[in-house]
């Protein structure tokens, strides 16, 4: 009878956990719906898992998402992106500098006085590296990652010669305290005589001197499953774009309207080694701060 009543007692406590996590899972379906972040007829099945929970605390976003803004009036719009709670920034090449017409020291101090951390920056790897690298360095930024392949052609030599650069890249950014990476489109994720281009630029790089940052929207549209990759190069991904995609459209959506399983990724960030998430839009329902607010409450009701 000890026994019996031993079981009963763990039946009861086990089952109690399960009860709260339904409520819970309940309650946070009911906030996606009123949201309009998840349809009434999706089903979301209760998350029991074995996936580290070692995960990104803060998000950051990709600045080429507020371009336009940006260009306009950049100290104005890192105020707005800051009030929304995005904590880090990834810069992009403009018509007026990786700074948007700021000064490196400048775009790193406005960033500093709204408790943000200019983490990262889109560029070009050209003739006008060294200077880029100097300026990176002023800005007090982690990482320069190479925004689109180099030299065109879609061929396994030219990935294996754009490799070759990127670690010569890597070991310049190095000696200055500064991680070079490269950002993917979909294009990487074509094949020639069988091999897949990106897999040639992965396997052909130097993990500690090249940093690569998936973009898991650009990896879906080129008919992978970020996973995949997760699990062939394991911690090889210090940096995200997180980003959904319109799979007919073949652009980028709000979180939740598209074809990325974002809550799946956000539970392996562990396996990809991630460190630094950045949410990128570039196509918007109706404004990149109403999409980004969008964007974070999902992220937020899913946690």
């Amino acid at each position: 009878m000890v026994f019996f009543s031993y079981l009963r007692s763990v039946f009861l406590v086990i089952f109690k956990k399960y009860l709260d996590h339904y409520r819970t899972m309940n309650n946070r379906r009911d906030f996606l719906i009123k949201s309009g972040l998840l349809t009434a007829g999706t089903i979301l099945l209760p998350s029991f898992s074995f996936a580290s929970t070692s995960k990104v605390q803060h998000y950051g976003v990709q600045l080429y998402s507020f371009r336009d803004e940006m260009a306009r009036d950049a100290l104005g719009t890192l105020e707005k992106i800051a009030s929304i709670g995005i904590k880090k920034i990834e810069s992009a090449r403009s018509a007026n500098g990786h700074y948007y017409g700021l000064a490196p020291k400048e775009m790193k101090a406005a960033c500093d006085a709204l408790g943000m951390k200019l983490t990262s920056g889109h560029v070009a790897l050209d003739n006008n590296f060294e200077k880029t690298m100097e300026e990176a360095v002023a800005s007090g930024q982690e990482y320069l990652i190479c925004s689109s392949m180099p030299t065109r052609g879609q061929t396994i030599d030219n990935y294996k010669s754009v490799a070759e650069a990127f670690n010569t890249a890597g070991e310049a950014c190095k000696k200055l305290g500064l991680k070079f990476g490269y950002h993917n489109h979909e294009y990487e994720f074509e094949s020639e005589n069988g091999e897949v281009l990106y897999d040639v630029l992965m396997d052909n790089t130097q993990a500690d001197l090249v940093h690569m940052e998936l973009d898991l929207g650009w990896v879906i549209v080129g008919r992978k499953n970020p996973l995949d990759y997760f699990k062939k190069y394991p911690k090889r991904f210090p940096l995200w774009h997180l980003k959904d995609m319109n799979m007919i459209k073949k652009e980028s959506t709000e979180f939740g309207k598209g074809g990325l399983d974002i809550a799946t990724m956000m539970a392996n960030q562990e396996a990809s080694g991630v460190k630094h998430i950045f949410i990128e839009q570039e196509e918007y329902a109706s404004s990149p701060l109403e999409s980004m607010q969008h964007n974070m409450a999902f992220l937020k009701a899913i946690e």
